[in-house]
């Protein structure tokens, strides 16, 4: 087995131990924190709400986003809602272990438990505390905040605002967030795409940027580094993402030591308005949410082109429900997922290609009324209808699984902190709590977890225990290096002078990775996928176009750097894969399934977190962080 650095898990029971930890963390006097600049890349939910708490703490804090506004971030596009573990009378359950149970199961024992433990322990006080904050959570008729089921779970848990729920967390988080601003203690710095870490004695201690609107590259020096820059999926192109989530951040700490974990842990959403035309940048998530009330079905019969009013009940497949009727349309997203593209396949899909499934709403409508339907999913309902030109309250939504959230990323221990000293990360952009498929509501969860109550905790122990002077000759020279680099990465795409589009490599790189490492996943196909993106690389550096001028906006530019990164990210996915010879979660090899044609995890010898080590002209270096169960011990994962 390779070295690790120590992953600090607690040790004893984990019920409990984050308390434990917490109160035994060393602190810093307030007149200290005022001389200690921290920066925050990323404003999303969890960059936003760390950089709000840290400051309220009392550092100065630097946020750096390359939106024009921290509200634009793409926390907004989650719909559905948020787990936690508040009382559960009604089904006389420990609402805190059964939230730790099915993120643990959900993930398919490939998380730690401990880290599954803490995030089901905090949950509560994150609903407390947005509401405190003003978000507006849905209610029941007397006054009591309403939930509803999400994948994955036979309790309702999951607190929502209509479909906005990403939305309006983050609203509260950014107004938090301006107090500070106001108070002077966080400086926004919007327009930026940060493309350097400064390192110093191994230590992170800055950023290089590059500022949008002037092309210039800038300078930020830290005390500390929180990277809050969210998940990979758009190395697949088309993806729920927005078209400016990246991977470069997160890539380039990888690059200077920082251990990448679980890469081809990727989740492929059931739940996704499907493919328009060959044109198309992005795909539309419909949330998880509606398959409360909406039942999935095909027809029975193949190449069936009737409209689905023409289609009798008798001859109609509700083919979750009949897989699995513990859980019926609500199994986890993975599950769905791949069952509706085994039948699609099979020539069972609808639609003009045949990729969609119907998501039905018509038995809940005539149970509770299309008032009632509309007001719990009004927005998603408006937003289907514009999109596809069909009202979803008079005939079924068409859906089709696409690429969603990605459980892996950066590798941290127990306090958040990845390989590098000093480089904290927080969100979809570290590898914590999830495993091979994250339960669905619990990415706002893991968000506001990491930045309201962990980062501020971890981030003032470790620096503690730091002395350093941001104006030292050391970080001079750090920052000048840090800068070559980044231009140098500029240089070098701009002077190929090629004619390809950068588009037109990146829509290449997303039809390789979702038919290599997409929904299933074969030997044979990641073998191949490994030498096609190596030729799709090499053709990029020798034939891409990006316009000349750097001083300036330039957008192809900034995608030109990030399909570079994400060439290279999507080789150790492949390679990521490969290395795992079982199935667990969402990464379905088809080599290793039981009869029934679910995931055969193989526990002996993959009971383990993935951890990769860049090593500059070779291959990368795989280390291997063992998991133990004590609290849950690992069975099969059946929702039949």
């Amino acid at each position: 087995m390779s070295h690790l650095p120590d992953p600090c898990l607690p040790t004893g029971v984990c019920d409990g131990a984050w308390q434990r930890i917490q109160t035994s963390l060393p602190s810093i006097p307030v007149e200290k924190k005022n001389g200690m600049q921290i920066v925050v890349v990323g404003g999303g939910l969890s960059g936003s709400s760390a950089a709000a708490t840290l400051a309220e703490q009392g550092f100065h804090v630097k946020l750096i986003t390359y939106h024009d506004s921290p509200r634009r971030a793409h926390s907004v596009a989650a719909q559905g809602g948020i787990n936690a573990a508040k009382s559960i009378e009604e089904d006389n359950l420990d609402g805190i272990n059964e939230l730790f149970k099915d993120t643990v199961r959900g993930g398919d024992f490939r998380a730690r438990e401990a880290t599954c433990r803490r995030l089901a322990e905090i949950s509560g006080s994150i609903i407390d505390q947005c509401v405190a904050q003003g978000v507006p959570f849905a209610r029941e008729y007397e006054g009591v905040l309403a939930t509803r089921r999400f994948g994955g779970a036979v309790v309702s848990r999951t607190f929502y605002a209509r479909g906005q729920t990403g939305q309006q967390l983050l609203y509260g988080a950014y107004q938090a967030l301006m107090r500070q601003v106001a108070n002077q203690r966080v400086e926004l710095l919007p327009r930026r795409d940060v493309l350097e870490l400064i390192k110093v004695n191994g230590v992170i201690r800055g950023v290089v940027s590059r500022n949008l609107l002037s092309g210039k590259l800038e300078v930020f020096r830290a005390h500390a580094v929180i990277l809050a820059t969210g998940g990979y999926s758009n190395v697949y192109f088309l993806s729920t993402n927005s078209l400016k989530s990246n991977a470069t951040a997160i890539w380039r700490a990888h690059k200077q030591g920082a251990f990448f974990a679980n890469p081809s842990f990727t989740q492929i959403h059931p739940t996704c308005i499907p493919l328009g035309d060959k044109y198309q940048s992005k795909l539309t998530l419909m949330s998880e949410s509606l398959r409360n009330d909406g039942r999935i079905w095909l027809p029975k019969q193949i190449n069936d082109k009737r409209h689905p009013s023409d289609i009798p009940e008798l001859q109609r497949d509700y083919f979750l429900e009949r897989l699995y009727p513990s859980y019926g349309n609500m199994v986890p997203r993975d599950v769905a997922s791949r069952r509706a593209k085994e039948l699609c396949d099979a020539g069972f899909g609808v639609g003009v290609d045949g990729r969609s499934v119907y998501l039905d709403l018509r038995d809940a409508i005539l149970r509770k009324g299309p008032q009632e339907i509309k007001s719990k999913y009004g927005n998603l309902i408006d937003m289907y209808e514009r999109i596809v030109g069909e009202d979803p309250l008079a005939m079924p939504m068409r859906i089709y699984p696409a690429p969603h959230y990605t459980m892996g990323g950066l590798w941290v221990d127990y306090h958040l902190m990845s390989t590098l000293p000093g480089l904290f990360v927080l969100g979809e952009a570290n590898c914590t709590v999830h495993g091979a498929n994250r339960l669905g509501a619990n990415a706002l969860l893991q968000c506001l977890a990491d930045g309201y109550f962990i980062a501020p905790s971890s981030v003032t122990a470790w620096l503690a225990g730091q002395t350093f002077s941001p104006s030292s000759q050391e970080i001079d020279n750090a920052c000048i290096e840090a800068m070559a680099k980044a231009q140098k990465r500029i240089d070098d795409l701009v002077k190929v002078k090629g004619g390809i589009p950068v588009d037109d490599f990146h829509r290449k790189l997303g039809k390789i990775m979702i038919n290599r490492c997409g929904i299933i996943r074969d030997e044979r196909g990641l073998r191949s996928g490994l030498k096609e993106v190596n030729e799709l690389k090499n053709q990029f550096h020798n034939e891409v176009r990006v316009p000349f001028e750097v001083d300036c906006p330039n957008p192809e530019l900034e995608k030109a750097m990030r399909v570079a990164d994400f060439l290279e990210l999507a080789h150790l996915m492949l390679s990521d894969a490969l290395s795992r010879e079982e199935s667990c979660g969402a990464h379905f090899r088809e080599e290793y399934q039981t009869k029934e044609g679910e995931a055969l995890r193989d526990d002996e010898n993959y009971s383990h977190i993935a951890v990769w080590e860049f090593v500059r002209g070779a291959s990368s270096i795989k280390h291997v962080e063992g998991l133990s169960f004590s609290a849950i011990q690992p069975d099969k994962r059946s929702y039949r």
